[in-house]
């Protein structure tokens, strides 16, 4: 992508409704525009970037064995009211009506459709256990939204559902997501702690939220400092093992984590101090196991082995991918910008032409650009007339991992700088070696 050509629309100052560092930066390198309180259109760059932590997010629940659909935003409100949801859930929740005066709501989360979709078309545990996901956006009128899509009113959600014949099937069916979001997070470059946490509104017993550690954390969270050296499932986890991925959940429940809402100060106070961690913390995912709280007054039931009706047992596992993005930049950035993990970077590298209309330097960033497209690379091409430092300071702004320098005076010798957004590093190599290197 030539940046002469993109949509980028960068802001030179730092923006004052933007309270915390995340907000600031998806405004200034306009990943990000606010339409309304809470809602924001994602513009190309932070499309990009959305983009990836979708397919990665996308790839784990795959490799755990959930199955993608897709479900309407607008429900009906009789879903709910069969639930018995619909008067409990409160003002969070977009109420509204059709021409036929029919009550809809637009959906802050999809426990009653996917039990609907599972009674009208599964009968028998011969096709159990089940787990069903989408990734869709929802909305829940936040009274104080904030932070930018940290905590927005529409907000984009991969929700999982899971259907079980049994109470052990189902703890099971917890523990898949349980391994699968620990892979989701350390491939977008976060360490998440999984923490007891109250199940609120979703209901049930069993629950864990994802939490990163950051200043900028909406609660308090409690845990063990060991936490940071325990190892994250393989890619080669057997998901069918019922004994491998017990434990591995045992593992990391072994030591203290809990939310503010379930600490327990006696059990966090007998801890050694030197291990006690209390910080901030942002949530950026959470799974119930909640068994019948909704096929019971749903009647989503199967026949058994014993020719019996049994009702099925249910758990839900949400991640936000838009709350995601901010987090990432949360534990990922310096005072020149973002700092993207390679995996989620809207672009592999940047090609800075220090000086278009120099045919030195526009037939090298034409051949770096052309030799990384073709090796299937995200590339962004600097061709714009800014001067240096403004061509320099927008690199560093964006994130881009690799930034690939060419100068007249290099050019000339056959070189180019590549320079580690990262740790800064920079090294000069022939034009055939960035190549190379670029490519592998």
């Amino acid at each position: 992508m030539r940046l002469s050509r993109y949509f980028m629309p960068i802001l030179k100052e730092n923006p004052k409704e933007a309270e915390i560092v995340s907000h600031r930066l998806m405004l200034r390198t306009g990943m990000i525009r606010q339409q309304s309180q809470g809602i924001y259109s994602w513009l190309p760059l932070g499309k990009r970037v959305l983009d990836k932590v979708n397919a990665i997010i996308r790839e784990e629940q795959n490799r755990a064995g959930a199955i993608e659909l897709s479900m309407p935003t607008l429900q009906s409100a009789e879903l709910w009211q069969e639930s018995g949801r619909y008067e409990d859930y409160g003002k969070e929740m977009l109420r509204i009506r059709d021409r036929q005066d029919r009550p809809m709501l637009y959906g802050p989360t999809n426990e009653e459709m996917i039990t609907d979709i599972f009674r009208s078309s599964v009968k028998s545990y011969k096709s159990l256990p089940l787990n069903l996901y989408h990734i869709q956006l929802k909305f829940r009128d936040e009274i104080r939204p904030r932070f930018g899509t940290m905590r927005s009113r529409e907000f984009l959600m991969k929700d999982a559902y899971s259907f079980d014949l049994t109470q052990a099937d189902a703890i099971h069916s917890y523990n898949k997501m349980f391994v699968a979001y620990l892979r989701t997070f350390d491939r977008l470059g976060l360490r998440a702690i999984p923490m007891r946490a109250d199940t609120g509104p979703i209901g049930g017993n069993h629950s864990h939220e994802f939490i990163i550690l950051a200043d900028t954390g909406e609660s308090e969270v409690f845990c063990h400092k060991s936490f940071v050296d325990f190892d994250i499932p393989a890619v080669d986890t057997d998901f069918d093992s019922v004994e491998g991925l017990q434990s591995i959940f045992d593992k990391w429940t072994s030591v203290y984590a809990a939310t503010s809402e379930m600490h327990d100060e006696a059990a966090f106070g007998a801890i050694s101090e030197g291990d006690r961690l209390s910080a901030r913390g942002i949530e950026v995912g959470h799974i119930f196991y909640f068994g019948t709280k909704y096929s019971e007054p749903m009647g989503a039931k199967v026949q058994g082995p014993d020719g019996k009706e049994h009702l099925v047992h249910m758990g839900s596992y949400g991640i936000g991918p838009t709350r995601l993005v901010p987090a990432i930049i949360e534990a990922s950035h310096d005072e020149n910008g973002i700092i993207w993990p390679a995996s989620v970077a809207p672009f592999d590298a940047v090609v800075i032409n220090m000086k278009p209309g120099d045919e030195g330097c526009d037939t090298t960033c034409d051949r770096l650009y052309t030799a990384l497209q073709n090796a299937g690379k995200d590339v962004l091409y600097d061709d714009t007339d800014d001067r240096a430092g403004t061509k320099f300071a927008t690199a560093d702004l964006i994130g881009v991992p690799v930034q690939v320098i060419a100068g007249p005076r290099a050019v000339a010798a056959g070189e180019v700088e590549l320079k580690d957004r990262k740790t800064g590093a920079r090294e000069t190599l022939t034009i055939e070696a960035a190549i190379n290197k670029l490519t592998a």
